[in-house]
């Protein structure tokens, strides 16, 4: 297939572009600066420069395309992400850079795109199983994902076939964040938020590019894309120390980051989420079912 990939030089874009060229596909990708554009090339390709809001010149370079993948994302750094002013940019790209994606690629006659969001837009259950048909929460840092969502709803609508891959929490290398978390578990500093108790639903970033390439062939919906065993954070911060070798010294801040309310909401609430419809639906399957296996892996890449 000809697939054009928004977000390609991303966290995930890193990874689904090159599984996307080794899956047979010929492949073409945004790129913002011609430092990028080089990136995309060594990874086998085509860059072209245009504006993620520029819905005329989308429809342009998406022309031709059968498929249309939007990991366009935003996301602040960890030292920025209780900053409501950092989010704004994040907001802007799910909301109007998805709107413009998706009108281009109707406009344009591409007939499949495929949306990043996330799980933890899920409410807070527990212990409890969270599949597809448990209602979402439309608390503040939720409203990116979610216009995203109803962007992608609307290309199936009007007669394409629109797919949305609900992400858990992202790690391994080329994911920021959890190089940080890894760099601090080798200091014997673990992160846990929220109840030790609840359920951390993740997602290894190899796992996450071989489920945009099953995308491919999915049926229109919403699909979670998550392991096979969520953990509970107890246990995931166990595993992330397991991987450094390192024993914790300290782990925080727990049940204090409730505090924080919204700012944090989509880190402290525990889900338990299942990837069952995603595997019936496509075949497709985690490479790690675990973060335990998964954060082992990443420490042996990243050295």
């Amino acid at each position: 297939m000809k697939v054009f990939v928004t977000g390609g030089t991303g966290a995930i874009g890193g990874h689904a572009v090159p599984a996307l060229v080794a899956a047979g596909h010929e492949v073409t990708a945004l790129a913002r600066t011609s430092e990028k554009a080089g990136v995309l090339r060594e990874r086998g390709a085509k860059p072209v420069t245009v504006s993620l809001f520029d819905r005329d010149a989308l429809a342009e370079v998406f022309a031709g395309h059968d498929a249309v993948v939007n990991l366009a994302s935003s996301l602040p750094s960890m030292s920025r992400f209780l900053s409501t002013k950092a989010w704004e940019a994040a907001e802007r790209v799910r909301t109007e850079g998805s709107a413009a994606v998706a009108d281009a690629a109707l406009e344009a006659g591409v007939t499949r795109m495929i949306q990043e969001s996330v799980c933890m837009i899920y409410p807070d259950r527990g212990g409890e199983w969270i599949r597809e048909d448990v209602p979402v929460e439309r608390y503040p840092a939720a409203l990116g994902n979610l216009a995203a969502e109803a962007s992608t709803n609307r290309f199936t609508e009007a007669g394409g076939t629109g797919v949305v891959l609900r992400f858990g929490w992202f790690y391994g290398p080329g994911a920021a964040h959890s190089e940080q978390l890894l760099g601090q578990a080798r200091l014997g500093i673990g992160a846990a938020l929220g109840r030790l108790d609840g359920y951390v639903s993740s997602i290894h970033m190899t796992d996450a590019a071989s489920a945009v390439v099953s995308a491919l062939k999915a049926p229109a919906g919403v699909y979670n894309v998550v392991d096979d065993e969520p953990l509970t954070k107890r246990d995931y911060t166990a595993a992330l120390a397991a991987a450094a070798g390192r024993r914790q010294w300290t782990r925080g801040p727990g049940r204090a980051a409730l505090l924080l309310g919204d700012r944090l909401t989509s880190l402290t609430r525990s889900i338990r989420v299942s990837n069952a419809a995603y595997r019936e639906a496509t075949g497709w399957s985690p490479r790690y079912p675990s973060a335990r296996e998964g954060w082992l892996a990443t420490a042996e890449a990243l050295g």
